[in-house]
């Protein structure tokens, strides 16, 4: 049975024999929300504005979170496989996606495998391609907590979000989550050689968003974004880092209504 969590609706959708965390708030049209590799810390200023306006709909991405882990799965297509016949088995046609990090990467390969599946998408800050200046941030190099404080440009937004020192059940989840990612995107590191090939074949409209200060992801990689994709727009937001949605939720929400907006 669903239930009520920190604003959400709580259920399961099985996919390939595997139990799927689905998460729903607000109404409206169908908004998809595939989160970054870290997760969602519960219900944000950000899901508040979104849901005035769209029935929310956060995927859990498969073996991350409260999701049954595919043991077969050994790639980021693998996932996008499975949440792909995920969107079938919720009756979702062409639903709008807002992706971050990961979940961004996720929606890019969904989007290059099954055609007009999304009816428009915004990318913030993407992993999925090897960054032509700079590097994509090894999480493994040190403990979850120095990853997720490298997702802030102010160190004190992050400790409003998850406490000075994140309780147990945070860093758990952080730990379930890297080992994921370390399955499906160690090598090469948060990248697909493909991609680059595949994202021109996209005929979605789509809006690339970055922080100017991001230190996962390298900002002058929105660009790259916008050139390979046939119909994108870019907009870079001053004052945040990799973790738009919770330094910039306002602005990050009214640059969606206005793409959502747009003819």
């Amino acid at each position: 049975m669903p239930t009520a969590v920190q604003g959400w609706t709580e259920s399961f959708v099985e996919v390939a024999g595997h139990e799927v965390h689905i998460s729903r708030a607000g109404s409206g049209p169908p908004l998809l929300l595939l989160p970054d590799d870290i997760g969602v810390p519960g219900w944000l200023p950000f899901h508040e504005r979104l849901a005035e306006r769209f029935e929310l709909i956060l995927v859990s991405h498969p073996g991350f979170g409260r999701s049954e882990r595919p043991d077969w799965a050994r790639n980021v297509r693998d996932l996008a496989a499975l949440e792909s016949a995920l969107l079938r088995r919720m009756g979702l046609d062409r639903p709008a996606v807002v992706g971050f990090g990961l979940g961004g990467w996720l929606a890019a390969e969904m989007a290059t495998q099954c055609g007009p599946c999304f009816e428009r998408m915004v990318l913030v800050a993407p992993f999925g391609m090897q960054p032509l200046e700079g590097e994509i941030h090894d999480q493994f190099l040190g403990r979850g907590p120095a990853y997720a404080r490298a997702g802030f440009a102010d160190t004190s937004r992050f400790e409003a979000t998850y406490g000075a020192e994140p309780d147990l059940d945070t860093l758990e989840a952080w730990e379930i989550n890297r080992e994921m990612t370390a399955r499906v995107a160690w090598s090469p590191y948060l990248f697909n050689q493909s991609l680059p090939h595949l994202l021109p074949l996209v005929e979605t409209p789509a809006l690339i968003a970055w922080g100017r200060e991001d230190a996962i992801v390298p900002p002058v990689e929105a660009a790259r974004w916008a050139s390979l994709l046939p119909r994108a727009a870019v907009t870079l937001l001053e004052g945040c880092g990799h973790r738009v949605d919770v330094e910039r939720p306002h602005e990050l929400a009214k640059a969606i209504f206005d793409f959502m907006e747009q003819p």
